[in-house]
């Protein structure tokens, strides 16, 4: 991958309030890993069955703090999405998509709104970048 595919952006000024949006819901969703862990981090990771989830809590939590974070100031914008689709795509797979079987459609659709909107929200900084305002840009020059 070239420089400027990691850093180079042609997306408008406005994309700094999808990448707000996104990176402020990763970063609190991690900090709150920590916070409460028996219902947001070892214990969620338990009770939905991810394996060794007394490592992989937290490190799930340290990847969206940070992530989000470089979101938020646009720094990688595009490398710090991979991680993010990639933890989106598991809370996908493992809590949204059993409520399928359990709950129905709507009920499904109903928790799952942030997730998808997450998701799409990662794909599109992956396409377009951060936009000019960000660090991205400034490293781009």
């Amino acid at each position: 991958m070239q420089v400027r595919q990691i850093f180079g952006s042609s997306a408008p000024r406005a994309t700094i309030l999808i990448r707000l949006l996104v990176g402020w819901v990763f970063m609190s969703e991690g900090i709150q890993k920590f916070l409460f862990p028996s219902a947001l981090g070892v214990g969620r990771f338990t009770k939905i069955g991810i394996p060794d989830p007394q490592f992989f809590a937290p490190f799930v939590g340290v990847v969206e703090i940070i992530c989000g974070a470089m979101l938020i100031v646009g720094l990688l914008t595009r490398l710090a999405s991979i991680p993010l689709l990639i933890d989106i795509s598991v809370a996908i797979v493992t809590t949204k998509i059993p409520m399928l079987s359990k709950a129905g459609f709507w009920s499904m659709m109903h928790e799952a709104r942030t997730d998808f909107c997450m998701l799409l929200g990662l794909i599109f900084l992956f396409i377009v970048g951060s936009g000019t305002l960000s660090f991205d840009e400034r490293l781009s020059r």
